[in-house]
């Protein structure tokens, strides 16, 4: 299975969702929808810089809640743009993980939307016939 990513729509927000295989695939999937929405082309990004992200939940919704906001937190204290993902998720609820972006440069590259963070909203996190899925809308 070809793991992807799609943007949906949610009111005044944005919903996220992220596919795969296995469920780090899926939790990938869906930071790269949520990157999406904040540059003009995510294969563009040239991933020099790299940051580490470390999240806790209490299931796996709460944790891919965490992860995004891990994520947006390490992005907006590091003026980064994230294109790459990789993530481990452990038995206990957590996580460790790491990204590669570069730096924003207002002058030449077009911002898209400000993500303000991920939400609870619609979120869910699981397993069907071998296609785990990840999802969440995000505040915009």
């Amino acid at each position: 299975m070809q793991p992807g990513f799609e943007i949906f729509d949610h009111g005044a927000d944005v919903g996220v969702r992220g596919w795969g295989a296995t469920v780090e695939e899926a939790f990938i999937q869906g930071a790269k929808a949520m990157f999406s929405l904040m540059t003009d082309d995510l294969q563009s990004v040239k991933c020099r810089d790299q940051i580490q992200v470390q999240a806790a939940g209490y299931d796996m919704e709460s944790l891919f809640v965490a992860w995004l906001n891990g994520l947006l937190t390490q992005s907006d204290l590091h003026g980064l743009r994230l294109a790459e993902f990789e993530v481990h998720i452990h038995q206990d609820f957590s996580l460790t993980g790491r990204a590669k972006g570069e730096a924003f440069a207002m002058d030449t590259e077009e911002r898209g939307v400000e993500v303000k963070g991920a939400t609870f909203c619609q979120t869910t996190v699981y397993e069907d016939n071998g296609k785990w899925v990840a999802q969440c809308v995000v505040d915009v």
